[in-house]
Protein backbone atom coordinates (compact mmCIF):
# COMPACT_ATOMS: atom_id res chain seq x y z
CA UNK A 1 0.00 0.00 0.00
CA UNK A 2 1.49 3.36 -1.01
CA UNK A 3 1.47 6.34 1.31
CA UNK A 4 -0.72 8.31 -1.11
CA UNK A 5 -3.37 5.58 -0.98
CA UNK A 6 -3.75 5.66 2.80
CA UNK A 7 -6.27 7.80 4.61
CA UNK A 8 -4.62 10.93 6.01
CA UNK A 9 -4.15 10.57 9.74
CA UNK A 10 -1.91 12.37 12.18
CA UNK A 11 -0.26 9.21 13.48
CA UNK A 12 0.31 5.67 12.26
CA UNK A 13 1.30 2.58 14.21
CA UNK A 14 4.44 0.62 13.42
CA UNK A 15 2.33 -2.16 11.89
CA UNK A 16 0.53 0.35 9.64
CA UNK A 17 3.84 1.84 8.51
CA UNK A 18 5.37 -1.59 8.03
CA UNK A 19 2.53 -2.56 5.71
CA UNK A 20 2.60 0.79 3.84
CA UNK A 21 6.32 0.78 3.07
CA UNK A 22 6.84 -2.96 2.74
CA UNK A 23 9.43 -3.59 5.45
CA UNK A 24 9.10 -5.56 8.66
CA UNK A 25 8.64 -3.78 12.01
CA UNK A 26 12.04 -4.95 13.28
CA UNK A 27 13.65 -3.23 10.27
CA UNK A 28 11.88 0.02 11.16
CA UNK A 29 13.12 -0.27 14.75
CA UNK A 30 16.66 -0.92 13.49
CA UNK A 31 16.56 2.08 11.15
CA UNK A 32 15.37 4.17 14.09
CA UNK A 33 18.59 3.24 15.92
CA UNK A 34 20.74 4.01 12.85
CA UNK A 35 19.18 7.21 11.46
CA UNK A 36 19.10 10.07 13.95
CA UNK A 37 16.39 11.92 12.00
CA UNK A 38 13.99 8.99 12.40
CA UNK A 39 12.55 9.46 15.87
CA UNK A 40 8.89 8.48 16.09
CA UNK A 41 7.04 9.58 19.21
CA UNK A 42 6.05 6.93 21.69
CA UNK A 43 2.71 6.71 23.42
CA UNK A 44 2.41 6.33 27.18
CA UNK A 45 2.24 2.59 26.56
CA UNK A 46 5.55 2.74 24.65
CA UNK A 47 4.04 2.22 21.20
CA UNK A 48 5.67 4.07 18.33
CA UNK A 49 3.56 6.57 16.43
CA UNK A 50 4.75 7.77 13.03
CA UNK A 51 3.80 10.98 11.22
CA UNK A 52 3.60 11.52 7.44
CA UNK A 53 7.00 13.23 7.60
CA UNK A 54 8.59 10.18 9.22
CA UNK A 55 6.96 7.87 6.70
CA UNK A 56 8.44 9.93 3.85
CA UNK A 57 11.85 9.63 5.50
CA UNK A 58 11.39 5.86 5.81
CA UNK A 59 10.51 5.65 2.11
CA UNK A 60 13.66 7.62 1.29
CA UNK A 61 15.77 5.31 3.46
CA UNK A 62 14.23 2.28 1.79
CA UNK A 63 14.90 3.71 -1.68
CA UNK A 64 18.53 4.50 -0.85
CA UNK A 65 19.21 1.11 0.75
CA UNK A 66 17.17 -1.27 -1.40
CA UNK A 67 16.91 0.37 -4.82
CA UNK A 68 20.05 2.48 -5.05
CA UNK A 69 22.12 -0.01 -3.02
CA UNK A 70 23.67 2.53 -0.63
CA UNK A 71 25.40 1.30 2.51
CA UNK A 72 23.99 2.50 5.82
CA UNK A 73 26.75 5.11 6.05
CA UNK A 74 26.19 6.15 2.45
CA UNK A 75 22.45 6.53 3.04
CA UNK A 76 23.09 8.59 6.19
CA UNK A 77 25.46 10.86 4.27
CA UNK A 78 23.03 11.24 1.36
CA UNK A 79 20.15 12.15 3.67
CA UNK A 80 22.40 14.69 5.40
CA UNK A 81 23.34 16.18 2.00
CA UNK A 82 19.69 16.40 0.95
CA UNK A 83 18.71 18.03 4.23
CA UNK A 84 21.57 20.52 3.93
CA UNK A 85 20.68 21.34 0.30
CA UNK A 86 17.02 21.84 1.20
CA UNK A 87 18.02 24.19 4.05
CA UNK A 88 20.23 26.24 1.74
CA UNK A 89 17.44 26.51 -0.83
CA UNK A 90 15.23 28.02 1.85
CA UNK A 91 17.91 30.59 2.69
CA UNK A 92 18.13 31.99 -0.85
CA UNK A 93 15.67 34.86 -1.24
CA UNK A 94 13.75 34.90 -4.49
CA UNK A 95 13.96 38.37 -6.01
CA UNK A 96 12.22 38.53 -9.38
CA UNK A 97 13.54 42.03 -10.05
CA UNK A 98 17.19 40.94 -9.70
CA UNK A 99 16.61 37.93 -11.92
CA UNK A 100 14.96 40.11 -14.59
CA UNK A 101 17.89 42.55 -14.53
CA UNK A 102 20.35 39.69 -14.79
CA UNK A 103 18.53 38.25 -17.81
CA UNK A 104 18.42 41.69 -19.48
CA UNK A 105 22.20 42.06 -18.98
CA UNK A 106 22.83 38.64 -20.51
CA UNK A 107 20.54 39.44 -23.43
CA UNK A 108 22.35 42.74 -24.06
CA UNK A 109 25.73 40.97 -24.00
CA UNK A 110 24.48 38.32 -26.43
CA UNK A 111 23.11 40.98 -28.80
CA UNK A 112 26.50 42.73 -28.78
CA UNK A 113 28.25 39.45 -29.55
CA UNK A 114 25.79 38.79 -32.37
CA UNK A 115 26.47 42.24 -33.88
CA UNK A 116 30.23 41.62 -33.79
CA UNK A 117 29.80 38.22 -35.43
CA UNK A 118 27.50 39.59 -38.15
CA UNK A 119 30.05 42.27 -39.11
CA UNK A 120 32.74 39.68 -39.77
Amino acid sequence: MAISQTPKRLYYSISDVSEMVGVKPHVLRYWESEFSLLKPKKSKAGRRTYTQKEIKLILLIKKLLYEQRFTLEGAKNRIHELKKAKFHQLEIPFDQRLISEFIKDIRKDLEEILQVLCKE
